[in-house]
Parts: C-alpha cells; structure tokens; sequence
C-alpha cells in the first residue's frame, strides 16, 4: 500500500501576478518558440504592447507609432494621451487594472482584460514604461516583474504619449530571434485596418490608403486577380474580396477591433455564408456554396462592442452580439452584403458575369472529381488503418485535449530510417510523423485531381485534413524534414511546389518550415557539440582540448534516436518558407519545377554549396 500524500493548509498556495504568468506563460501569450513562428511568444508580446498604442489612434490620439527592435530589444513609442502618471506602476503591474474596463474611454478595443502589459512585464527580464502628459513625465522599471526603480513626476518638454522599453526573458524564451518578416506582416495588418495611421519601424514608414484593398493588393499578384478588387466600407465593418485565376482553396483573412483572428471565428463564418446568399440570390440560382467559395480571396473587419475571443492571444472571435443596439455578427455581416455587394453586382454586370463563369468552371470540375474523390476518401480510410505512413499524435488520437493545437507538428520525411529516428525521437503528445516512399511527384501544371489519384498526395491531404481549406487544419506546424544533401533539397522543392500549386494559404499563413539538422558532431569525452554551420564546427573545436572527434551527419538516419531527440525537442530550429514578395507564385512555380532544369540545378548546387564543401574538406 503506498504512502497517503498528505493535504493540508499548507499545500494551498496564492501566487502573486508575475509567478503565475511566468508559471503558466502559455495563459497568457500561446507558445512560447523561438520566433521561428509568426505566432510565437516573443511577436505576441510586441502585439499585446502595440494593441495599447493602436487602440490611443482608435480613439483620435496620435497618428504616428514607432517601432525599434535590436537584437532582443523591443521599444514602442506612440503620441497618444499617456498613460494617467499616477497609476504608470499600477497599469503594468496589477491585475485587473486599467483603463480598457471603462467602455466610454475604449470604445472598440482590441484588449478588454488588461492582461497584455502585465505579461509583457512578467515575461520580460527588463521593462520600462514611460508616460508623457500635461507637460510631465514619469517612469517606471521592472525586472521580471519586479519593481526596481519609480521616480516622482517632474516637468517635461516631450511629446505626449507612452513608451515602453522591453527584452523578453531568455530563461523563459530560450535561443530565440526576431524575425523581421514576421514583425512587417503584424505591422502591415495595423495600416491596412487603421487609414491615417502611420507605423516607424526601424526608420521605415509604413501607412495605407485603402485599407482591406491594400491587404488584398500585396496578397495576390495583378496577372492572377480575376477582376479588380471589390473594396465596400461602411462604419463598423469593411470587406475586400476578388477571386484568383490560379488558386484552387479559398483565402480570408480576417479582423475584429484590429485584431488578426487567424482561427478565424464568428464573423468569418458568418462572412463565408453571407457570401455564398448574396450571390446566390443576385444570379437566382442555388449553386454550391463550394463552387461560390472556390478561388476566392477576400478580407473582412469589424467592429464589436466588448468582443469575446476564445483565448488570450485573441485568434478566433467568439462573440455572437456586435453590441451597442446593433443585431448580431451574423445578421450584420448577411445584411451588409446583401445591400452593398448586390449592388455592385448590379452596377458591374461584367464582375458579375466573370464570377458566374467562375462558379460554372468550379461546379464542371467537381463533379468530374466527384466519382475519384469518394474513392480517394475511402482510399484514405482505409490506409490510415493499416499502413504506417502517419504515425498521429495523442492530440488527434484522443488521449489529449485539443487545447494544444499551437503545438502541434507534423514531420514529413522520406525513407524508413529517417522517419523512424523522427518517430522514436518525437514528443508522442503533439509531434506526428508522415514518411514518404521516395520522392513525390512534380505537381506543377497538374490539375487538382492529381491530389486525389496520387497515393502520397491523397495520403497527405487527408493527414493534414486540407481537403475543404485550411480551417480544420489537423497540425499548426508542417515540418519537412529531409537530407541535406541534393536529393534532399529536390525532396524539398516537390513538396513545396504540391503546397504553392494548391494550398497556397499554409505558406503564407506561416505553417510550413523545413527542418534544420546538425551537420556536424564534435565531442571528446567530456563534451558533445552538434554543429549547423562550417563557423560552429570551428568555434566547438577551438572549445574542446585536445583533438576531438568530428562527425559528419550525410542522412537523418544516421542520427540515433537518442540525439535526434534535441534536435526536435526544446532546441528545435526551424527555417520558414516564406513567399517572395517580389515573385508570383505563378512566377515562383514556373522557375522552380518548370521546364529550366539548368536554373533548378544551380539554384540547388548553390543552396547547398557550403555543405558539399564541407564533405569534401573532410573526406
């Protein structure tokens, strides 16, 4: 019989705000990452800062915000009113305190609950916040959420506003890297939701004139924009939508008060409906609502009255009520496209007449695709049960709850010894694996049937649950992970040719990354170094005495389970694919897997140039 743990008074505990937060950061600010993810910790931080800042321009004070980020220095300034001076410490360090509970002063706010700085704060190994109003000035700074230094209020000849100071704590992010990519993207969101407003970001400018259709511009290149951008405004919500030529799945991005809910919520399924009836009910027809749907790109905003989100990072709006006497979201939304889109339908028959073309192209190749994607389906079934191509996770198995979903990955890689250090490797919780059987096919000019008739394709689709968008999407992060040799970056190249040619929207939703695997091993007997670069091969010798052994990893599966575990663990490093803004993915497809094989090879030797060096140095 084991020993009865005792309860008592004393295992009842009260954490004080900054324990709990830096106890349980994931309440506060999702994962943590090492900024490798545009939904990392160390972004929602220069967020929940700016949503501050953005909701002072909401309310018609201060039209410019600056943004410097240095290494791991983060500083935001805006014009705004300043913070009250008596209550700088209080804003920052108490919680449920803040200015965001009075409806009058923030209206539409982003944040509601006052939690945002607070976080920061905690979360941060230095902060400082500094407000400027009426002619004076006052400061506060924090370590870790500890007070270290509040002056008294003195006069100031400073512009009004408020700026913080702050450095994310590397005992809570560990190895971690802004990434400036992901910062303009958060940047640019702000502008195309807020015309008027003006962002500095490490000395460049960043504004918009035409809101949601300056998204929609920069999202999708001219030569694939069926017709011009629908762009329709009114004063608590703005929509922008067009259809692609080249696109198969369809895009929304959407916002409430600001906020990118890129789980999406509420308002964009009610956006999706009011779509599919408004020009149902124009043309007098009861198309498909997936034939509607098909292609399309679009943007919308709103404006709620105290919104409800289903988390603190703020990425899927809950809320059913608009608030302030208006009906609900759904209602809303229906009865301003059915009003304003109808009459531009109305007013530009040719749009109208390109976008029935459209659902006619879409509706003749689902019912061609009908007949083979029920046997794909059943196809897929049926190997899920009894091959071993994906190896799930117990987030979809239902050994966990799917409040996880941040989290989890999925590594794709080829060939049985690699997929099967991944698989003994992997944290069983959120960490699946999909092994390919050799390389897959080039997609690219193939039609979307080859999805459902090519086995891996099919396989995958369905692993990832992509079929009908990327809504339901089963894993946050999509991992390749192949060799790093030739074969290996063309592994690479195939699968994401298969993503650009037909779910676009995971890549430029940040969910695909590659792999990044140790090239070399240098260790003597006390100290083992896994090396991704020729300059970290040197430093780890120049580190260890004497003459060490060096190893050089040529496949994954030369890598044992035992040391692939820190390789896809805590210490993870992933390289995101990103979409080049200066290339189409038209442009993107055709140079890559297009027919100048020659221009494919170089790029290949190229990228991978260091590494043949280095083989050949050592063998």
């Amino acid at each position: 019989m084991s020993q009865e743990t005792k309860y008592t008074e004393d295992n009842i505990r009260s954490l004080d705000w900054k324990e709990h937060i830096r106890m349980r950061p994931g309440m506060y600010i999702g994962k943590l990452g090492d900024g490798s993810s545009p939904d990392d910790g160390i972004y929602i931080l220069i967020k929940e800062v700016l949503d501050n800042s953005i909701d002072e321009f909401v309310m018609n004070a201060g039209k410019t915000i600056e943004i410097s980020v240095k290494e791991t220095s983060v500083t935001i300034r805006d014009y705004g009113r300043g913070i009250p001076l008596g209550k700088v410490v209080d804003v920052v360090s108490k919680m449920n305190t803040g200015g965001k509970y009075d409806s009058k002063a923030f209206k539409k706010s982003v944040g509601l609950n006052g939690v945002g700085t607070k976080a920061v704060n905690a979360l941060s190994s230095y902060f400082k916040v500094q407000s400027v109003r009426d002619n004076k000035t006052t400061f506060a700074e924090f370590e870790r959420g500890n007070l270290t230094n509040s002056p008294e209020i003195e006069d100031s000849s400073l512009r009004k506003g408020t700026k913080v100071t702050f450095s994310p704590d590397p005992e809570i992010f560990l190895k971690y890297k802004f990434r400036s990519e992901y910062i303009v993207k958060m940047i640019k969101n702000y502008v195309y939701l807020n015309i008027g407003l003006t962002i500095i970001y490490n000395g460049e400018k960043y504004f918009s004139e035409n809101g949601l259709k300056d998204l929609l511009e920069e999202n999708i290149a001219n030569e694939s924009k069926l017709f011009p951008i629908i762009h329709l405004m009114d004063e608590d919500i703005e929509v922008a939508l067009t259809y692609s030529k080249a696109q198969y799945s369809e895009e929304y991005h959407s916002f409430v008060n600001g906020q990118h809910t890129t789980q999406g919520g509420t308002h964009q399924n009610a956006f999706r409906e009011a779509i599919v009836k408004t020009v149902r009910d124009y043309f007098g027809k009861n198309y498909d609502a997936s034939d509607v749907r098909k292609s399309i790109v679009s943007a919308i905003s709103i404006k709620v009255m105290e919104p409800v989100f289903e988390s603190q990072t703020k990425t899927k709006l809950g809320s059913t009520e608009m608030g302030g006497g208006l009906p609900t979201v759904r209602t809303f939304i229906s009865d301003f496209l059915k009003t304003r889109l109808d009459n531009f339908l109305h007013r530009n028959p040719d749009v109208a007449e390109k976008i029935q073309k459209k659902i006619l192209q879409a509706e003749k190749e689902r019912k061609e695709l009908s007949g083979i994607r029920k046997l794909a389906r059943d196809r897929a079934k049926k190997a899920s049960l009894h091959n071993k191509k994906l190896r799930d996770c117990r987030v979809h198995l239902g050994d966990m709850k799917k409040d996880n979903r941040l989290d989890t990955t999925l590594f794709i890689t080829e060939g049985d010894s690699a997929s099967g250090s991944i698989t003994k490797s992997r944290n069983v919780n959120t960490q699946a694996v999909f092994s390919l059987k050799g390389k897959p096919l080039n997609s690219y000019g193939l039609s979307k049937k080859i999805v459902y008739e090519n086995e891996e394709f099919n396989l995958l689709q369905s692993a990832l649950n992509i079929e009908d968008g990327i809504e339901n999407l089963r894993y946050n992060n999509i991992v390749i992970a192949t060799d790093a040799d030739v074969d290996g970056m063309h592994i690479r190249l195939l699968l994401i040719t298969f993503f650009l040619q037909f779910f676009p929207e995971l890549i430029k939703e940040g969910h695909l990354y590659i792999l990044e695997t140790p090239l070399f091993r240098v260790r003597d007997k006390k100290q083992t170094f896994y090396c991704y670069s020729e300059q970290e091969r040197k430093d780890a010798i120049k580190s260890l005495r004497g003459k060490p052994e060096i190893t050089r990893f040529k496949g994954l599966g030369e890598i044992s389970p035992n040391e692939f575990v820190h390789f896809i663990g805590k210490d993870i490093r992933l390289d995101p694919v990103m979409l080049d803004k200066e290339m189409s993915i038209e442009e993107m497809l055709a140079f890559y897997m297009g027919k100048n094989t020659p221009d494919r090879q170089k790029f290949i030797i190229e990228n991978l140039k260091v590494e043949l060096d280095l083989a050949e140095e050592l063998e």
